[in-house]
């Protein structure tokens, strides 16, 4: 479904030239739940701007569902766009708008009739198993829990029946319990709809649990790409062997616990 050929993405600034991207080669097959994975500052996410032309890369193609992205024209480019979308982190919602008023955005934006974006958003609010779904979409972001903001993202996400989701950091300052709670909803949305997701994250916890493939990025390279068990189990590059070994002692248990 999405194929990355030789892409290469600069920045120009005050202290020259810096390569966000450098020459990466992906492919993600169609119905995948893929992880990419790496510090701050790695280039995950210019990577993912850069699949749905956010960003356009200076070198190499994007091509998705056949179709190189670079080289559709706006009206194109914009049909491309609403088979990708994408979350982030829970603090994305327009804070102004409430909840229902933020899952018909997206397809305000795509012209739908008010009264079909409307049913459809609430569909979407139970979809994601939100409670109480009548008295929430009146409500607005501030008056929410961080995972129920999430979820309204994740329904806001899933407006347009996409093929491809893109989750940016999507359980960063949640707590254990409601992580696990999203993403258990991201992979059942996954399996229902049949669509592929691009997971972006530094937590190797949650790639370990839900990712079929893993990239693992470093200064703009993707330095090791592999199953979930290659990567795991048998991490061949020293900055991989060094984020794992960092996560097992995080992990392990102080002496004052044994």
């Amino acid at each position: 479904m999405i194929e990355l050929q030789h892409l290469t993405k600069r920045f120009a600034t005050q202290g020259g030239t810096v390569i966000a991207l450098n020459d990466i080669n992906l492919t993600i097959r169609d119905g995948d739940v893929y992880g990419i994975i790496g510090m701050s500052g790695a280039g995950k996410s210019t990577l993912v701007r850069c699949i749905n032309m956010l960003e356009r890369p200076d070198e190499g193609k994007v091509i998705v569902n056949g179709k190189q992205m670079q080289e559709l024209n706006a009206a194109d480019l914009r049909a491309a766009r609403r088979e990708i979308t994408m979350i982030f982190q829970q603090f994305n919602l327009l804070m102004q708008r409430t909840c229902l008023r933020n899952i018909m955005f997206p397809m305000e934006l795509a012209k739908v009739p008010r009264d079909k974006a409307e049913a459809r958003a609430r569909e979407l609010l139970e979809l994601v198993g939100i409670n109480e779904p009548e008295r929430r979409l009146k409500q607005y972001p501030h008056e929410l829990s961080g995972g129920m903001r999430q979820r309204v993202m994740i329904a806001m996400a899933m407006s347009s029946d996409p093929k491809i989701l893109i989750a940016d950091e999507p359980t960063t300052a949640l707590d254990v319990t409601i992580q696990a709670q999203i993403l258990h909803l991201l992979l059942e949305l996954q399996k229902k709809n049949n669509m592929s997701i691009i997971l972006i994250t530094h937590d190797l916890g949650v790639v370990a649990q839900t990712c079929k493939r893993v990239a693992v990025m470093c200064g703009g390279y993707v330095v090791e790409e592999g199953t979930v068990e290659e990567i795991f189990l048998h991490p061949g590059h020293p900055y991989t062997q060094a984020l794992i070994a960092s996560c097992l002692l995080y992990t392990s248990p102080s002496p004052r616990d044994s």
